[in-house]
């Protein structure tokens, strides 16, 4: 009895099958082939803003923008730092083409804004870093500074951010500049919008975050360690280091491996390993620039909690206010 109902279930399902496929007419497939043929034959269609669609809606996406990084911005300053001169200088050349000799645009560009930014993000990632990291030297302070401010970094977090395409520009698409510009004209405006404190936490957040789980000999170019330390050490007041070779094994061998210690006033400052003593000396003079600059392979993580107030005393101008608000 099971073995028949399942019969008739399968032939019911086979006529419905075949009632589907004969719905569909025979010149659909090759309609479909030959439109294929011709999209491939023109080639790749070209990029387009998205403020081409009909559903566009700029105040929308002003306003959007704000909420999703959960900020409250001046929406005419916001909108500032989104437009660029390149845009105004269109704009007046489209209006003065049909006859308009003084044109009103009602907006500014964000020049004024991306030069305030620039100041106020090298500042704070600065400070973050000389608060974060207190026992590293002023001169790597720059240059990992220099590394999370660089325009490459800047305009891969402005573009995770959402504004490629809000960026009112004339140029389409999108480069890193005008990206890594518009986020120093964004953080302007915060700091215009909501404070000092707001925009701190905002820097803190999407710049100093790179550095998570992340090595901080990524960003130092340290050519010659060893001469590195001498010169630390000189400064500190320290006794010159000096390398002794501990052990070694394998010798005159391909798989000839050596130890050495570095050594400071009978005190081991570091050790490393390599195939030759040069390289050994090399690796023990990384260690010790570990060990003295507080960023050994097994250092506590970066304090990402670190508010405005902690961070004062590395800054050079004094905030407007002495509220710290904590970001949720």
């Amino acid at each position: 009895m099971l073995f028949s109902v399942t019969r008739s279930l399968l032939r019911g399902a086979q006529r419905f099958d075949i009632h589907r496929n004969r719905d569909v007419h025979r010149w659909v497939a090759p309609t479909l082939r030959e439109l294929r043929r011709r999209r491939e034959k023109m080639g790749p269609e070209a990029a387009l803003p998205r403020s081409s669609h009909s559903d566009w809606n700029y105040s929308a996406e002003i306003f959007a923008f704000g909420k999703r990084l959960q900020e409250s911005f001046d929406a005419n300053v916001l909108q500032q730092a989104f437009t660029h001169q390149s845009f105004i200088e269109q704009e007046t050349r489209k209006q003065a083409a049909v006859g308009i000799e003084q044109p009103v645009l009602g907006v500014h560009d964000n020049r004024e804004l991306i030069a305030q930014g620039d100041q106020l993000v090298a500042e704070y990632v600065e400070a973050f870093l000389l608060t974060a990291l207190p026992r590293l030297p002023r001169q790597f302070i720059a240059s990992v500074r220099e590394a999370l401010t660089s325009e490459a970094q800047l305009a891969h977090v402005s573009s995770h951010l959402g504004t490629k395409d809000i960026i009112m520009a004339a140029e389409f698409p999108i480069d890193d500049t005008l990206l890594a510009s518009t986020l120093k004209a964004i953080v302007a405006a915060l700091q215009r919008s909501s404070g000092d404190e707001r925009c701190f936490l905002f820097v803190r957040d999407f710049l100093c975050g790179q550095l998570n789980q992340r090595d901080l000999y990524e960003y130092l170019e340290i050519a010659d360690p060893l001469r590195t330390l001498q010169e630390y050490c000189k400064e500190r007041g320290l006794a010159d280091p000096e390398p002794r070779l501990i052990g070694n094994v394998g010798r005159n061998t391909l798989l000839a491996a050596h130890q050495v210690g570095i050594y400071s006033d009978r005190k081991l400052l570091g050790t490393g390993y390599g195939e030759s003593q040069t390289v050994a000396v090399e690796e023990a003079a990384r260690d010790c620039l570990r060990q003295l600059f507080g960023t050994e392979l097994h250092m506590k993580p970066v304090d990402f909690t670190l508010t405005l107030s902690d961070c004062a005393q590395h800054l050079t101008r004094r905030p407007a206010s002495g509220k710290v608000e904590k970001r949720q």
